[in-house]
């Protein structure tokens, strides 16, 4: 049993190093290579393993979880959370690439153009920062010149407009949704009925507004109905 365990550890502890190694890049999008050397990654590490029965099967189970546990505790600490998961690496500052970082970080200036791209923003001199995160996300601080305009900008105030909240979802009834806003089934029946539809099973989706109960309702067919 403790050798089992202390093989368990061992390839646990390699697999996150070598996952580690292959950089931020492979958290954040899949490539063909990437998949495939992850697949052979886990398959190997496994094959090393012999599990002997549910009891051996079970213990490991136990210990990899108290690991993963263990280490995302570690990562509440800032001296080791660099270790753990890493830090933010900057790959645009002021609209100019840092070419060191990306080469560092293993990720190509194709993969960070369409990031970036995804995010709305295709001038990168409209970028103040683009930063790829410990998790593998890009994060992309934009110019004050190249934000969105928002109506506090313009000097607008506008009224809170409600939060759609699903009550029919493929013909279910979202009861605990409906006890948020206070209803019950004989009330949505009736906003079903005067949005000109008869039975919950026809509709797709219905959707009631928080702040003044507003229905609307989509059959997922291209008929739509309101009340």
């Amino acid at each position: 049993m403790l050798l089992f365990l202390g093989t368990l550890l061992v390839l646990f502890a390699v697999t996150v190093i070598v996952v580690r190694f292959m950089g931020k890049s492979a958290l954040s999008q899949f490539t063909p290579h990437d998949l495939i050397a992850i697949f052979f990654i886990i398959g190997l590490a496994m094959s090393v393993l012999e599990v002997e029965g549910i009891f051996q099967s079970s213990i490991g189970i136990v210990v990899v979880i108290v690991v993963h546990i263990s280490l995302s505790k570690l990562s509440l600490y800032n001296k080791l959370n660099k270790l753990v998961i890493g830090e933010p690496t900057i790959f645009i500052k002021h609209g100019k690439l840092i070419r060191a970082n990306l080469k560092k970080s293993r990720f190509s200036l194709s993969e960070l153009l369409a990031s970036i791209r995804s995010k709305g923003y295709a001038d990168i001199s409209n970028i103040q920062y683009a930063i790829l995160e410990p998790s593998g996300d890009i994060s992309v601080l934009p110019n004050e010149n190249a934000m969105p305009v928002t109506p506090n900008m313009l000097g607008y105030q506008l009224e809170y407009q409600g939060t759609p909240i699903a009550v029919i979802v493929e013909g279910e009834i979202q009861h605990r949704n409906l006890e948020l806003i206070h209803k019950d089934r004989d009330w949505l029946m009736e906003k079903v009925q005067a949005a000109g539809f008869t039975k919950v099973n026809d509709i797709f989706y219905a959707s009631v507004r928080d702040n003044d109960h507003s229905f609307l309702v989509d059959d997922g067919e291209g008929k739509h109905g309101s009340s």
